[in-house]
């Protein structure tokens, strides 16, 4: 009964990660009117990497670090300042009302194949049917039947194929590295490595944070807490438990929470697509899940 009880909660934990993800687009879309977005990514993974401290010191976690895995660790946060530029070109230069189904649609699907490839095996009927359900699934949240064929096969869309490939990578880099190290050190360091390459190559800092109100703050330290200390490394940890595949399945579901939470907090309105997309997406969930564990 304990491991049932186990699994469920982790599932339950995966979710609300996913909520984390889906209020990370409602926070940065506030904070850009007040900071640039590498400052946003800079005070985001600072805050991030600095609360992660006591949560390691509290659990006892040793600190040392292999030379191969730190500097796969700093490949990895590469990665994560790659897919980060490579998601906000795309918004700017290509259709950005698409980005969302594009890039979480695309995670689980490359992911899958990427695993597929390494591991010299094909994917099931049952697992191409549940990866074609969730695309499904995510198009309609988003409604992408509104937009013309001109905006979807746009060229500049390819930044967010691309933006998609980085973080397929970066979660088949990760559940490799967590066989190696703590996940949560592994997100520790990971954090840091965006820092330090963010302050010493991109981020200007030409913002005075004393200006910032305390609803800018509230959000800044809201996506460093929530959406990323806590929802990236339960994303993490599952790679480690469930295997790459299998937790990219997750991200399905972070459009629904980005336009729940944009429709509650920055009066969005919620379209018909939530309703028929969201049963599609939690569908193919269940079903990558039960058929990657057989």
């Amino acid at each position: 009964m304990q491991e049932p009880r186990q699994a469920t909660l982790f599932y339950l934990l995966m979710i609300l990660a996913m909520v984390g993800w889906g209020a990370s687009w409602v926070h940065v879309k506030y904070l850009s009117s007040f900071l640039t977005i590498h400052e946003i990514i800079f005070y985001r993974y600072l805050l991030t990497a600095l609360s992660m401290i006591p949560v390691l010191l509290w659990l006892g976690l040793s600190w040392r670090i292999e030379l191969k895995s730190l500097l796969l660790t700093l490949v990895s946060s590469g990665i994560m300042i790659l897919y980060t530029w490579l998601f906000i070109a795309g918004t700017k230069l290509g259709t950005a009302g698409l980005g969302g189904a594009f890039v979480t649609t695309l995670i689980p699907i490359l992911t899958f194949l990427l695993s597929a490839l390494i591991a010299h095996r094909r994917l099931t009927r049952r697992q191409l049917f549940a990866l074609g359900l969730g695309a499904l699934g995510v198009m309609t949240i988003l409604n992408v039947w509104s937009f013309r064929s001109g905006d979807i096969f746009r060229l500049e869309n390819l930044y967010f194929v691309l933006a998609a490939l980085c973080w397929a990578i970066l979660t088949l880099v990760s559940a490799k590295i967590a066989g190696r190290i703590e996940p949560l050190v592994y997100s520790f360091y990971m954090y840091l490595g965006v820092t330090v390459l963010e302050a010493l190559f991109f981020t200007e800092f030409s913002t005075d944070l004393g200006t910032l109100g305390t609803l800018p703050w509230a959000n800044l330290l809201l996506l460093a807490l929530f959406s990323t200390t806590f929802a990236t490394s339960i994303y993490f940890i599952g790679g480690k438990k469930l295997g790459a595949d299998r937790i990219s399945s997750f991200t399905f579901l972070v459009p629904f929470s980005a336009i729940g939470l944009s429709a509650l907090f920055l009066d969005e309105p919620i379209t018909w697509g939530m309703a028929l997309g969201t049963p599609l997406a939690l569908a193919a969930i269940w079903m990558l899940q039960c058929s990657s564990s057989r």
